[in-house]
């Protein structure tokens, strides 16, 4: 396997997007195989949730210390605006960890 660039690996550790196939794609076997794929790639979700939890947890505190300690609204804004697109992101990947429980047990794409 070839290595990966730093770029490339980071990007993996924030965003699972990689993770899955397209359902839509090919005839209804491999739709199905991707199906089956993407239920099996839906445990590292609770991964990536925990991973933006603590994005959000630290970058909050940051905004926090810098606007109420070194009173620095400007500079809060700075640590507010990632804390506020962690939210955004872990009620994406909320929602597909819920999806993917109710719709595994009804067996349909």
């Amino acid at each position: 396997m070839a290595e990966l660039s730093f770029k490339t690996l980071l990007y993996r550790y924030f965003f699972f997007g990689w993770l899955f196939r397209d359902v839509n794609k090919g005839d209804m076997y491999e739709r199905s195989n991707a199906w089956r794929h993407n239920l099996q790639q839906a445990r590292w979700l609770a991964t990536y949730l925990r991973r933006w939890l603590l994005v959000g947890a630290i970058t909050y505190g940051l905004g926090e210390f810098c606007e109420s300690l070194l009173e620095a609204p400007l500079l809060s804004a700075f640590f507010y605006v990632p804390m506020a697109v962690s939210v955004s992101i872990n009620t994406v990947i909320g929602s597909l960890m819920v999806g993917f429980k109710l719709l595994a047990g009804s067996g349909s794409l």
